[in-house]
């Protein structure tokens, strides 16, 4: 005889985790990631919601006697975005996955996810 699931536990359960990866969201607008490049010539910090906050450049880093600083300047800067979009979603792919990862503790949900 198989032990049907509860259904409102399920639900309450369901809407848990729901209000929890909303609360994540959230969360994220505020959890910033840091990346710095060219040994500190360029730093950006990123929101989680891969919103830019800020983006520094050190001037003390730049050559300005140098005929290619300005291109230079231009792939740091390229380099720092790229990098701070990257582990931007990569803290954001975590959180959602540590919540979703709770979908086979749903009784009567384990079985349809696997």
């Amino acid at each position: 005889m198989s032990k049907k699931p509860n259904q409102m536990q399920m639900m309450r359960q369901l809407q848990k985790m729901q209000e929890d990866m909303m609360a994540a969201q959230e969360a994220l607008a505020n959890e910033t990631v840091e990346v710095s490049v060219g040994g500190g010539a360029v730093t950006v910090v990123m929101t989680g919601h891969q919103r830019v906050q800020t983006i520094t450049v050190n001037p003390e880093m730049i050559d300005l006697d140098d005929a290619e600083w300005l291109a230079d300047l231009q792939d740091m800067l390229v380099v720092a975005m790229n990098q701070a979009v990257e582990q931007s979603q990569m803290m954001a792919t975590e959180k959602m996955e540590a919540i979703q990862g709770n979908l086979g503790n749903i009784p009567g949900l384990s079985g349809l996810l696997g």
